[in-house]
């Protein structure tokens, strides 16, 4: 069986996300193929989801929600998911796909996959070593072995919530290269060859189905920005091709993605109870008004100072919905995991934003969060 779509992370969140469409698209004959899976960590999560993927059998995806005015609860067997592999266990094999069938690459590595690991170095590039730790230096051993097999350069579509992922991700792959002393023509096969797409992704995934599976809204998105010669791993409706990601990137960085970090903050500093949720916070009167003020008071402004205020208030409104989903239960204690990195992503781009259109806005709350060492 050939799988020419390599995907590294087994997160529920791509589970209901990529996966889910590719499965969708297959079925229509609209997909490049299959898709093989890569445990990248030793979480033991992530080591059950592999054991049950390795089945090929699929698994479920349940959409909760409302869209458009009506009520949404529908199940589906994704099924493009064909092989599982370990990333340290099955390293070879992944080598040896890599040397010819894969085309495309994704990725969901959570907030720490770009980092690298010290312990990484060139001495893994030689045939029979163990697998790098880190995926960017993973992603340039397997590079590198596909270049020497003489291998057609891929698209990657890297999906981590990371400003223009593709861009980050390619430089640190390059860099790494440049540091490894690999040759100049193999870093022109990385940069001018390989296509590494800089992609949005939004789809609240509130939680897993044991032992693989997941709980989502209806809402989907998978915003790509256009470039030649790359190559999609499928067509589908929540999949967009644009010119420029940046617009789509703040508006769910700083009012989604900022709302969900800023009700983890409270959750955190007052304790609450350790499975509430993102809806029950919401209808609880104080939080729901105190998130509204942080959004109407200390954000929108932003975004109106930058002449995207009504795109940013009717984007907002519209999150508001999505949090108060009574069909899905999204833990503050999921969303609270890596809490500093989000903030630091998430919040403090609002300030430095506001003091750079040199407006007087205080910014009580999102200063306090930022200030805490949560």
């Amino acid at each position: 069986m050939t799988t020419p779509i390599l995907q590294f992370g087994t997160s529920r969140f791509l589970q209901a996300h990529a996966a889910l469409f590719l499965s969708e698209a297959l079925a229509r004959g609209d997909a490049l193929g299959p898709v093989a899976v890569v445990q990248t960590t030793a979480n033991p999560e992530s080591a059950a989801r592999i054991a049950a993927l390795a089945s090929g059998g699929g698994y479920p995806v349940r959409i909760r929600g409302r869209l458009k005015g009506a009520i949404v609860d529908t199940q589906q067997t994704c099924t493009a998911i064909r092989a599982a592999y370990q990333a340290q266990r099955d390293w070879p094999d992944l080598c040896r796909l890599m040397g010819g069938e894969v085309q495309v690459i994704l990725s969901n590595t959570g907030d720490a996959g770009y980092r690298l690991d010290p312990s990484d170095g060139p001495s893994l590039l030689a045939p029979g070593t163990e697998a790098p730790r880190s995926f960017p230096a993973k992603l340039l051993v397997l590079l590198h072995r596909r270049w020497q097999a003489g291998a057609a350069p891929i698209s990657l579509f890297p999906c981590e919530l990371i400003s223009r992922n593709g861009d980050q991700l390619k430089k640190i792959v390059r860099d790494l290269a440049a540091e490894w002393g690999l040759p100049a023509a193999f870093q022109d096969y990385l940069t001018s060859g390989c296509r590494w797409a800089n992609s949005l992704v939004d789809r609240i995934v509130s939680e897993p189905i044991q032992p693989v599976g997941a709980v989502a809204e209806p809402y989907a998105l998978w915003a790509i920005e256009r470039q030649d010669g790359l190559t999609l791993p499928c067509t589908h409706p929540a999949i967009e091709l644009v010119d420029d990601l940046g617009q789509l990137e703040r508006l769910k960085l700083h009012l989604l993605n900022l709302g969900h970090t800023y009700l983890a903050e409270g959750w955190l500093r007052q304790g609450r109870r350790a499975d509430e949720t993102v809806y029950q916070a919401m209808s609880h009167p104080t939080i729901s008004a105190d998130l509204d003020g942080l959004w109407r008071d200390e954000v929108l402004p932003v975004f109106a100072a930058a002449g995207e205020g009504d795109l940013a208030a009717a984007y907002c409104a519209q999150v508001r919905d999505r949090f108060l989903n009574p069909f899905l239960d999204h833990r503050l204690a999921d969303i609270a995991q890596n809490h500093r990195d989000k903030k630091q992503r998430r919040l403090a781009p609002i300030v430095a934003q506001a003091e750079a259109h040199g407006l007087a806005l205080p910014q009580p709350r999102l200063r306090a969060a930022l200030n805490t060492l949560a």
